[in-house]
């Protein structure tokens, strides 16, 4: 594949020892997907592949949902998500064919897109970040007030476009880059380290990223100075000390 990318659902989190190490680590259990559609520039302008995830019972279909999918020969799918290719390449997978978490082997970073929480509505300190007023004397049913809102002088128009203020919080599209940990090709579960979005039980698209080659190679070189500083100190260590 020429951009790893599979649908998942997010099961919660755990913990994991590397070594003497412990990781807090989501379990994602991504896949299998299948190809339910091949977009090509000649029928659609663009090329992608629409992957879905997850059996859906035939009974709660609508018939062009049953037809869609009845073309790629499988069950009725649940989700569907596109994965887009760069302009210039043509899919390298076929109709009907399966998405397993095996396509991202050797990859260290991927993108998680999902749905964050929904919060409400909430005030500027818990959405923003606002300090509030002083909670000391003086300051009466005010301490989480957003402060002024209006502009004074020549320029005073109301409020000014894009000011940060109480409304509606979460519930929005999240893309958080995180750690590929392992893969368990057995029973189809990716483990992540990072702020994985949305509830467990929530559909998460997950894709290779773009600063994979540019990690793996820092990654590296620190691997690399930290394995010569320890030559150089083994090296110091057994010279003899002259008395």
């Amino acid at each position: 594949m020429l951009i790893p990318a599979i649908l998942g659902r997010k099961l919660g989190m755990t913990q994991v020892f590397d070594g003497n190490r412990r990781f807090g680590v989501t379990v994602v259990q991504a896949g299998p997907c299948t190809v339910t559609q091949v977009k090509t520039p000649e029928n659609d302008g663009y090329s992608a592949v629409q992957l879905g995830f997850d059996d859906k019972p035939e009974r709660l279909c609508l018939k062009p949902e049953i037809g869609h999918d009845k073309k790629a020969n499988t069950a009725v799918k649940r989700v569907h998500r596109e994965m887009r290719y760069p302009e210039g390449q043509t899919p390298d997978l076929k109709l009907g064919e399966e998405v397993k978490v095996g396509s991202f082997e050797g990859t260290i970073v991927v993108d998680v897109i999902g749905t964050s929480k929904g919060k409400g509505f909430q005030g500027v300190v818990k959405r923003w970040g606002f300090l509030g007023m002083p909670a000391s004397h003086g300051c009466s049913k005010r301490h989480r007030a957003p402060g002024a809102l209006g502009r004074m002088g020549s320029i005073s128009k109301g409020v000014a476009k894009g000011k940060h203020m109480a409304g509606r919080m979460g519930n929005d599209q999240v893309t958080v880059r995180c750690d590929l940990f392992k893969i368990d090709a057995e029973k189809n579960l990716l483990l992540l380290r990072g702020p994985v979005p949305g509830p467990d039980g929530g559909v998460l698209f997950i894709r290779r990223s773009k600063v994979n080659d540019v990690t793996a190679a820092r990654r590296k070189k620190a691997a690399d100075a930290a394995t010569k500083a320890a030559e150089s100190a083994k090296k110091k260590a057994s010279v003899p000390v002259k008395k």
